[in-house]
């Protein structure tokens, strides 16, 4: 079985979008279902993180049980949104392999309007996989206006998929597997496979 890169962006998309999950509670949640995108009480003026892994997501709300975070979205953005966030981006951390030096990542770091972390993927009973990466996107307050107002194309609710995933998590592993959201390899283009640091691939 081929191994999974090191650091890929595997997601569910298709030739227009693309799909990414974040946790709210459901003040912030139902308007956003409601509306096709968010709005008040969203924060606007903050960071919001947005991540296209379903187990990432299943880890960091605790399977959308955690306060804060009982409703778990699928938002499906324009891929023109989703790689000019990439684009526009830098690493949250300084990284010597990647990097021209310290200085060169922190004048970048202090211009650019969206970072990227790369985190260890999660299993279906939310244990870290050190061997793989999975991405997370950070918007500051100048790319969440694009996210909100010109990339977001629908709002799912994926809560009751969560739930159900955990449930079946616990009693029946195979199926609950079957259940999972298909992501697969995204395809980068040229000039942002060496901009956001994945693992290469031949």
């Amino acid at each position: 079985m081929e191994q999974t890169p090191y650091r890929q962006i595997r997601a569910l998309y298709d030739d227009e979008t693309i799909a990414v999950y974040q946790a709210y509670a459901p003040e912030i949640a139902e308007p956003a279902l409601a509306a096709g995108t968010f709005v008040p009480p969203f924060g606007f003026n903050r960071m919001t993180w947005i991540k296209p892994s379903f187990l990432w997501m299943a880890y960091r709300s605790g399977w959308a049980t955690k306060p804060g975070q009982t409703r778990v979205l699928r938002i499906h953005l324009k891929r023109a949104g989703f790689e000019w966030a990439l684009a526009h981006s830098c690493l949250s951390h300084y990284d010597p392999a990647h990097h021209e030096s310290e200085q060169a990542w922190r004048e970048t770091l202090a211009t650019s309007p969206v970072r990227i972390q790369w985190d260890p993927e999660q299993t279906l009973t939310l244990q870290p996989q050190p061997k793989i990466r999975s991405i997370q996107i950070g918007l500051s307050p100048e790319a969440v206006h694009h996210y909100v107002h010109d990339w977001i194309t629908t709002i799912e609710d994926a809560t009751p998929a969560m739930h159900e995933i955990h449930h079946l998590s616990q009693t029946n592993p195979t199926q609950a597997n079957t259940l999972l959201p298909q992501e697969r390899p995204y395809p980068l283009p040229p000039t942002l496979t060496t901009h956001i640091a994945p693992t290469p691939t031949t």
